[in-house]
């Protein structure tokens, strides 16, 4: 197939290389930022950047990744336009949005495919490894499940079916996992650089890499430490030397705290009697 990228970002410029490496042709992307049309010069080297309406034009399928807030808007805007052809297949990445976004371009006849990829990509070749078994959330109509099927497969990924109703919790589920995980590791070595460790991925790397692995495996089996084990002073501890490094992040520890002593609760891991006083005492927003 011939196809367009629209936005040649850390995603689309990614999966615009895997399907080309699966044998499909990018006739063009269109890219804004600097960033972005160096990303295209690295992983799609050759390939004309023009504007949207010619990367559209001709285009057997038109891949939309671009941020969740400026899809509905674009899809619309092109509908507005006349700028769909008929028979397009198009695809967005967006995690937010299911098939429904793309509903004002039906009237143009496309085929309308939303597919995630459930990974975290940096914008370089580096990322091509990573779709390898990447999982995919995909909504569609049931006619295209076999086209979106093929799609993914192509890129070395694993198709999730997503139905459309459940499409924001699927994304804030990764979200969550992800993103939020950035931050939590990013404030965990800032406190360790503010104990004196020199090398805080050191210490931490080893202890976080089990951690993940211990989780994915075992669900809230796998929760250790203070808080699940009921230990009210450390906790305390905690939020006084906390306070005085980063009241920031004493406020992620406290919110972290609480959502794990509620699930070390209800799991068993912790017993009612110790619980009372340590949510007492993650209760209480004033420093120590």
């Amino acid at each position: 197939m011939s196809i367009g990228v629209i936005g040649a970002g850390r995603v689309g410029s990614v999966l615009g290389a895997a399907l080309q490496r699966a044998g499909h042709t990018i006739q063009a992307a269109y890219a804004v930022s600097a960033d972005s049309r160096e990303r295209a010069d690295e992983l799609l080297p050759g390939v004309p950047l023009r504007d949207v309406p010619e990367v559209i034009d001709g285009a057997d399928l038109v891949l939309l990744a671009v941020p969740d807030d400026a899809l509905p808007d674009l899809v619309s805007g092109l509908a507005a336009t006349n700028t769909w052809q008929a028979g397009q297949i198009v695809v967005h990445t967006s995690g937010r949005h299911g098939a429904e976004v793309l509903r004002p371009a039906l009237a143009s006849h496309i085929l309308p495919i939303a597919l995630h990829p459930a990974m975290t990509f940096t914008g370089t070749a580096l990322d091509l490894g990573r779709l390898e078994e990447c999982a995919f959330g995909v909504t569609c109509p049931d006619a295209l499940r076999p086209m979106a099927e093929a799609l993914v497969v192509e890129m070395g990924g694993e198709p999730v079916w997503v139905a459309e109703a459940d499409r924001a919790a699927y994304h804030a589920a990764l979200a969550h996992g992800s993103n939020h995980l950035v931050t939590l590791i990013a404030e965990a070595m800032e406190v360790l650089t503010a104990a004196g460790v020199d090398e805080p991925r050191a210490v931490l790397g080893p202890l976080v890499r089990a951690a993940l692995d211990n989780a994915l495996r075992l669900g809230d089996g796998a929760l250790t430490g203070p808080v699940a084990r009921g230990d009210v002073s450390t906790v305390g501890t905690h939020l006084h030397e906390l306070e005085r490094i980063s009241p920031e992040i004493r406020a992620t520890y406290v919110a972290l705290a609480r959502a794990t002593a509620v699930r070390a609760l209800e799991s068993g891991r912790l017993q009612p009697s110790a619980a009372e006083p340590l949510l007492d005492t993650l209760a209480d927003q004033e420093p120590q």
